[in-house]
Order: C-alpha cells, then sequence, then structure tokens
C-alpha cells in the first residue's frame, strides 16, 4: 500500500458477495458462512458488489502457493536480521554492565537505571510519527535510514567518556529505533492475510529471543577485546554491534520491498493476487489510501486501541525487565560475568520455539485470545515462584517459565490488535500507539530491580507480577467485548443503509447511509457491520 497508488486503485475492493472473508470466519466456528443482512437483501446486485481490483490482468499463471513463499522469501528473513540488530543495540548495556561499564563511567546504581530508562521516553515519543512517515515514504528509504542512522549512534555509544555522554547517546538510540518494530509489523500487516499474519509477526519478534541468546554469546566473544586500541570490552561491544548495524543499514536500502501494489520483486499479476486475496480478508484497504485525519481520529477514538494499549503493556513492560536484567539475575544467583551470559543463552532458545509454536497455532485455530491468556498465566507462574523461591536452581527454573509466557505474548497481541483493526492509516496509528504505549512502560520496568535487592530482586519480580496481571485483565476484556460486538452484527444491530436496498430501514440510519457496501467499507473499515472482529 503506498501512498503514491493511483487514486483511483483506492477506491477499489475485491468482490464482498460472499460476507465475511473465510480468514475472519475461521476465528469462530459459529461464525462461518454468516454474512450481514445488507447483503443478504434481494435485487441490489450492483450495489452489493465492488469492482474487482485489477480487472484487466489475467492471474491464472499466478500459483498463490508459490507466490506466499516468494513474499516470505523476500520479506521475512531479513526484517527479522534487523530487528534482531535492533534489540541487541537496546539490550546490549545489559551485558556491557558486567564487564565493569559502571565502573570506568563512574555510575551510581541510580545513574545507570536513569540511563535505562531515557531510551524509552524517546522510543515512545517517536513510534506513532515514524509509522505515519512509513505509509507516506517508501519502507526502503525510511526504515533503512532510521536502522543506518540508529547504527551510527550505537557506535558512539561505546566511545562515551561519562555519564552525560552515556545519556545523549541512549536518548537519540531509542528515537532512531523508535520506527522499526511498530513499522515492520505494520508492513508485514500490508502483505499477509489476517490468518497468515501472526506466524510471520511470531518469526520476526523471534529474533529478539535470538538476540538474547547470541547477545549473550557475543558479548563473551568480544570480552576477549579486553584492552585492544585502548578500549575496555564493554566499549568494544557497543563498537562492533553498531558497526555491523551500520552495514545492514546501508544494505537496506536495495533489500526492503515496498507495498504490495508498488513491490518490484512481483509481476503485475503477482501484485493483483496479493492485492485481491487481502482485499477478499476484508482487507479494503489494500490498494491503496490517500491519507484523510479522518482515519487518524478514528483510531484515537477506537476503544479497541485503549484497550489494546493497556493489554500490550501487560506483556512489554515484564519484556524489557526480563531482557535487561536476565544476566544480572542469573549473576547474582551464583555466577560470573561470562557464565551469567552463557546461561541466558537456553532460555531464549527455547522461548523462541515457544514463540513460533503460539504463532502458528494462533493462525492455525484463530484463538489469539485464549492463548494470550495462556502464555500470561505461564508467566505469572513463572515470576510467583521467582519471588517465592530461594534456590538458585529453582530460580533458574522459573526464569524459563517467565521466557515462555511473555515472549510469545509480545507477537500474538500485536497480531490480535492488527487483526481487529481495518484501514491502512487506521492501523499504522493503532499498532503504533499500542506499541508505543507498552514501551513507555519499559522506562518504569527497567527502574524495578535495583542493586540493592539483589540477589533476589523481590521487588522487582513482584512489580513484573503486577504488569501481568493487567495484562490477564485486559485480554479478558478485550476478548469479551469483541465477542459481543460480533453478536451485534450477527443480530443486524450495526447494519448500514444502502440505497436501494434497505431504505426502509429508518432506524439503521445511526449506522450510516452509503450508496453501495464498497462505500461503506472504504468509509468505516472495521466498523462496518460485515465486518468480524478476531477473538
Amino acid at each position: 500500500m503506498s501512498s503514491s497508488a493511483d487514486p483511483e486503485k483506492a477506491q477499489q475492493t475485491a468482490d464482498v458477495r460472499s460476507g465475511p472473508s473465510p480468514a475472519a470466519s475461521t476465528f469462530s466456528s459459529d461464525e462461518k458462512g454468516r454474512v450481514s443482512q445488507v447483503e443478504r437483501a434481494e435485487g441490489a446486485e450492483d450495489r452489493l458488489q465492488a469492482p474487482l481490483y485489477n480487472a484487466h490482468v489475467d492471474v491464472s499463471g499466478v500459483d498463490e502457493r508459490k507466490l506466499i513463499r516468494k513474499l516470505d522469501f523476500y520479506l521475512v528473513p531479513w526484517l527479522s536480521f534487523l530487528y534482531l540488530l535492533s534489540f541487541l543495540d537496546r539490550t546490549s548495556i545489559g551485558n556491557a554492565k558486567l564487564y565493569h561499564m559502571t565502573t570506568d563511567l563512574h555510575l551510581t546504581d541510580q545513574q545507570y537505571l536513569i540511563a535505562l530508562t531515557i531510551f524509552f521516553f524517546s522510543y515512545a515519543i517517536f513510534e506513532v510519527p515514524s509509522n505515519i512517515f512509513l505509509k507516506r515514504l517508501r519502507p526502503s528509504i525510511w526504515l533503512s535510514l532510521l536502522m543506518l542512522l540508529w547504527g551510527v549512534m550505537m557506535t558512539v555509544q561505546g566511545l562515551v567518556h561519562n555519564y552525560g555522554g552515556l545519556l545523549g547517546m541512549r536518548w537519540m538510540l531509542g528515537m532512531f529505533e523508535a520506527g522499526l518494530f511498530p513499522g515492520v509489523n505494520y508492513y508485514l500487516s500490508c502483505w499477509y492475510k489476517r490468518s497468515e499474519f501472526g506466524i510471520r509477526a511470531a518469526i520476526f519478534f523471534s529474533a529478539a529471543t535470538v538476540s538474547g541468546a547470541f547477545g549473550g554469546l557475543l558479548a563473551a566473544a568480544i570480552s576477549n577485546m579486553d584492552g585492544v586500541g585502548g578500549k575496555p570490552a564493554w566499549a568494544w561491544i557497543f563498537i562492533i554491534e553498531g558497526l555491523v548495524t551500520v552495514v545492514a543499514g546501508f544494505m537496506s536500502f536495495w533489500i526492503i520491498q515496498d507495498f504490495p501494489d508498488t513491490a518490484k520483486f512481483l509481476t503485475e499479476a503477482e501484485r493483483t493476487v496479493v492485492v485481491r486475496r487481502l482485499q477478499s480478508d476484508d482487507q479494503y484497504s489494500a490498494a491503496g489510501e490517500n491519507l484523510r485525519w479522518h482515519y487518524i481520529w478514528r483510531s484515537l477514538l477506537d476503544w479497541k486501541t485503549w484497550i489494546g494499549m493497556l493489554l500490550y503493556t501487560g506483556a512489554d513492560g515484564p519484556l524489557y525487565a526480563f531482557s535487561l536484567f536476565l544476566p544480572s539475575i542469573i549473576n547474582q544467583l551464583g555466577y560470573k560475568a561470562t557464565p551469567a551470559n552463557l546461561l541466558t543463552v537456553p532460555v531464549y532458545a527455547v522461548a523462541c520455539i515457544v514463540t513460533c509454536v503460539v504463532g502458528f497455532v494462533a493462525d492455525r485455530y484463530g484463538c489469539r485470545g485464549y492463548l494470550t491468556m495462556l502464555c500470561l498465566s505461564v508467566g505469572a507462574a513463572g515470576y510467583i515462584i521467582l519471588i517465592a523461591s530461594r534456590n538458585a536452581a529453582l530460580s533458574y527454573v522459573a526464569v524459563y517459565l517467565a521466557a515462555c509466557g511473555i515472549y510469545p505474548t509480545i507477537p500474538n497481541i500485536i497480531a490480535w490488535v492488527s487483526n481487529n483493526v481495518e484501514g491502512s492509516y487506521k492501523r499504522s496509528v493503532s499498532l503504533a500507539m499500542v506499541i508505543s504505549f507498552g514501551n513507555i512502560n519499559g522506562a518504569v520496568s527497567s527502574n524495578v530491580y535495583r542493586a540493592r535487592d539483589a540477589p533476589w530482586y523481590t521487588l522487582g519480580h513482584g512489580i513484573v507480577l503486577m504488569y501481568i496481571g493487567i495484562g490477564l485483565v485486559m485480554s479478558v476484556i478485550y476478548f469479551v467485548y469483541l465477542k459481543r460486538e460480533n453478536a451485534r452484527r450477527e443480530r443486524g444491530e450495526r447494519d448500514e443503509i444502502i440505497k436501494g436496498v434497505n431504505d426502509h430501514r429508518s432506524e439503521l440510519a445511526r449506522n450510516g447511509t452509503y450508496a453501495s457496501v464498497a462505500d461503506a467499507k472504504r468509509d468505516k473499515g472495521d466498523e462496518w457491520s460485515g465486518y468480524r472482529y478476531t477473538l
């Protein structure tokens, strides 16, 4: 979906005679085959059909399965690698701390926590603007530029000599990294159907777990450079990782693809199939959408955005606390710096596998809400054990439960929220708001593990458990409200008036009056009566 798409294409949607898409209906068995009352009206063929996207293009030669594999090959691996570098860069300070960074920079415990915290403020502030820029500009330019700049900031972070320099670099690092995670999740949602997005989001996010494992190994290896060029080991961790990011940023200008309707790696027939299959999945804006403040305001006023923000906070707050302090937690259980880093590797490896499994199951069976509740419950169990335990081995086992509860929940919530927002600009803003609000809570969770609470960190674990509890409550509320709204639409309470079809239904005027179903879809997005929310 490029902002440069032909405006006339933005007015096109796929044939919607069959009502809710298969992808939408698979999320609940009792929704299969249902359509809105408006679409059951007789004698309204013209008003209940929308023009077929690129009707003049012959797509008979396109194999859809091969096309999906082609999309996966061109989109997912490189974007996952970029996120691996992103998460590695932002959390490597936890590894650097083990190699005397705080001593060399003369940091107090409070100053170190502030250095962690300042990253999240700039990160959260710039996420929503960045997503709007991503929609207005080409992803290949915007995402690559961001990566190049944050790589420079990461490298310079290894050259600082005092507390003020570290603060400045952490602020800049957060500002430039802000656009990648929400941007890529939104970008992927513009390529895949709702029932396909979850596993891709999980694979993309699993790069965070890989970076956790890889970060420990890399830090242990780079620590051998201690004293080279007069630089301590912690400085080389920042410099080496930053230079790798700079190189990847340059390469991204040629590797990252743009939106489906303008993608150069696809033929015209393939681009047409991608857009048509998205529109058949109730993503009516897939052919392109012009920026209107109306779409952005709808995101700001949508109850799902605000519930989603609190829901995501319940997983994202624990995520940053976990990733930033896992090496220190293991270190305080009796292991020295390098063994502590190495012991984080199997924890992240298991979390990576569970994240992908949950993403696959959610796509296959459509139970995103139930899986969110289950994962958060597992995470809560892990932190309850961490609070109660005074045995190092038992606490290490509890860390696995915590990781398997937190990491799969992040992409699953993002997919759940994305599945329930239609309209490219609305989805862009909604995802950015949800993710940015979760990330601002990283500023809180990065301060909960105080040095004086070592080795058991009871206060920190308790606050993380509170976050998980908030997530559980919000997941139940989100699920119940979506289910109730779907029921209202099944009863026809949300049906619009379509001119020449059901003009006599004056009681429906509050839902809007439109010349055709296509007009209603374009204007209302996920508020259209035929749209079914993912449970």
